[in-house]
């Protein structure tokens, strides 16, 4: 299965989960797994949550921020990957002069 992500319309999500700005992403949804082309402005972030029932993968594609991960911070860049598991916090923030874009996926467990 192919999810052209050219074809999907952008949808942008002020404040998402309590972060700064607005988050930029376009996804596709199955019911049990989420899978998204997000951007995170300068200065934007995904607010701190925690994955209960889930877990989520963000690859980083363009760009560098840093992740608030469990109490610490982890930066992140261009070909990295981020792994929260299921019942662990986390916030993606773009604290860089350029846009964050990652690919996120989140698989329901259970």
């Amino acid at each position: 299965m192919i999810i052209n992500f050219d074809e999907l319309t952008e949808q942008q999500l002020d404040n998402f989960k309590g972060g700064e700005k607005c988050y930029n992403m376009k996804s596709y949804d199955d019911g049990k797994n989420k899978i998204m082309l997000g951007r995170l402005i300068p200065g934007a972030s995904i607010g701190l949550h925690t994955h209960e029932g889930s877990s989520e993968i963000i690859f980083i594609l363009k760009g560098n921020g840093k992740v608030l991960y469990d109490g610490s911070y982890e930066k992140v860049c261009e070909g990295q990957c981020h792994y929260c598991p299921m019942e662990h916090e986390h916030s993606l923030i773009n604290d860089s002069d350029a846009d964050l874009i990652f690919y996120a996926v989140v698989p329901q467990h259970g």
